[in-house]
């Protein structure tokens, strides 16, 4: 699908390469018709020794030697890049964002820079995990997107994890749950390693068994298709250690603080949004 394709980032930071690294090592791609933007000099060197591929410093010559454009700088200047390549973007190239809280419309309307245009635009919303390629990418298509540039954008963030296609209303929703989700899940793993200092284990084995614990547990609702709710109670005994702990999370409304912070960052998101 992608083998005969040029791909462009314009901006080569983290989210960047963590996407050329999944499309390299997944056979996506050749390095070779992988380009990238970006006016960092040491920046430059280290993607070029480190993944092998092309670094260009302009923007506009990046969108004309490219079919599919990743634009991945960040929020606050994406509207000014868009209008700087609006005049050499057509309807052949799939745009997509991964830009937080920029609607297409937006998108849309920065590269039509007062024209007509039909546009083949994809927002995304990828998470950190992304960067050892256990991301969870949320994608929406604006009207002008056909079923080969979609299908174009779920294998290139499917090289970094999970994708899901939501309509674009429900983006904030998204940003709330696994876009600020990976926060709250080191705040739990930083507060059990915590615990397990409290009752004697040293830092380091508390580490240990906390970040394998999550891990475990994750990939046991994974493989098993089982919900969360069973696995728990599979672990909890009549009178046990665990029912005792899980009367404690109970009174400190850890499920209640836990939908208030997606909720928050849901809405929070939203408004910045606007």
């Amino acid at each position: 699908m992608l083998k005969n394709k040029k791909i462009g980032f314009i901006g080569g930071g983290n989210m960047a390469e963590a996407i050329i690294k999944g499309m390299l090592s997944s056979s996506l791609i050749n390095g070779s018709n992988i380009l990238v933007s970006e006016p960092n000099k040491s920046r430059q060197s280290f993607l070029i020794s480190e993944h092998k591929i092309k670094v260009i410093k302009d923007n506009i010559d990046l969108v004309e030697k490219t079919d599919v454009v990743i634009v991945a700088v960040k929020p606050q200047i994406i509207r000014q890049v868009l209008k700087d390549i609006a005049e050499h973007v057509d309807s052949k190239k799939l745009v997509i964002s991964v830009a937080a809280g920029v609607p297409v419309s937006q998108i849309e309307q920065a590269l039509s820079n007062g024209k007509k245009k039909k546009l083949s635009i994809v927002r995304t919303m990828p998470n950190t995990p992304s960067v050892v390629l256990e991301g969870a990418t949320a994608i929406t298509a604006g009207k002008g997107v056909g079923k080969t540039d979609l299908k174009i954008s779920h294998a290139i963030f499917q090289s970094v994890g999970l994708t899901v296609e939501v309509p674009e209303d429900q983006i904030d929703a998204v940003t709330g749950l696994s876009g600020s989700g990976p926060a709250y899940i080191f705040m739990i793993i930083e507060a059990l390693s915590d615990a397990g200092v409290k009752m004697g284990l040293s830092r380091s084995v508390a580490n240990e068994l906390t970040i394998q614990t999550v891990l475990g547990s994750a990939l046991l609702v994974r493989e098993t298709g089982t919900s969360p709710g069973e696995l728990k109670n599979r672990v909890t005994s009549p009178g046990g250690t665990t029912i005792a702990g899980l009367h404690a999370l109970e009174k400190g409304s850890l499920r209640a603080t836990l939908m208030n912070a997606v909720e928050k960052a849901t809405l929070r998101s939203k408004e910045l949004a606007e």
